[in-house]
């Protein structure tokens, strides 16, 4: 390990010099906000960017439709993706962003209720970075979120 680098340590709002921003991609407006809630312990709650659909996703990612004016520079550090989506699924969202110069190498948690192996596999098959299935207790969902906070902001190391 570097000595430059201590886990669990960096600033957990700041990745190098730009400050910390997850692409949270769900139709569910409560579990949205359970997700804000949970990363409401990181203190990242307003680095999150909320959109309900894939087509949507895509349009921010890409700097496409009512996102042309985002800065590609800008791209989130993280992205949260729900599976089923309107306009374009999940699984299909993943495939784009990971054959995609610029954004393949943003990690991709896929946050989801479904258990299914078909699921888990093509999602995997895509490069997922991460497969996490939704809790239904309330403070067991919030708790997921504070724990992979703990883990995208204080454990993992991001490129550059």
């Amino acid at each position: 390990m570097s000595p430059t680098r201590t886990i669990g340590r960096r600033t957990p709002s700041r990745i190098g010099h730009q400050p910390f921003s997850i692409l949270l991609v769900e139709d569910n407006l409560d579990h949205a906000e359970l997700i804000r809630r949970g990363f409401g312990a990181h203190h990242i709650e307003d680095a999150i960017v909320h959109v309900r659909d894939g087509e949507e996703a895509l349009d921010y990612l890409l700097c496409h439709g009512k996102y042309a004016q985002r800065k590609d520079r800008d791209n989130p550090h993280l992205i949260l993706l729900d599976l089923r989506l309107p306009k374009i699924d999940g699984l299909e969202v993943l495939k784009v962003i990971k054959n995609t110069e610029g954004i393949c190498r943003i990690p991709v948690v896929i946050l989801t209720t479904s258990d299914a192996e078909r699921d888990v596999s093509q999602a995997y098959d895509r490069r997922a970075n991460s497969y996490v299935i939704k809790p239904l207790d309330f403070q067991t969902f919030i708790q997921l979120t504070k724990d992979l906070g703990l883990y995208w902001l204080g454990w993992n190391l991001h490129p550059c």
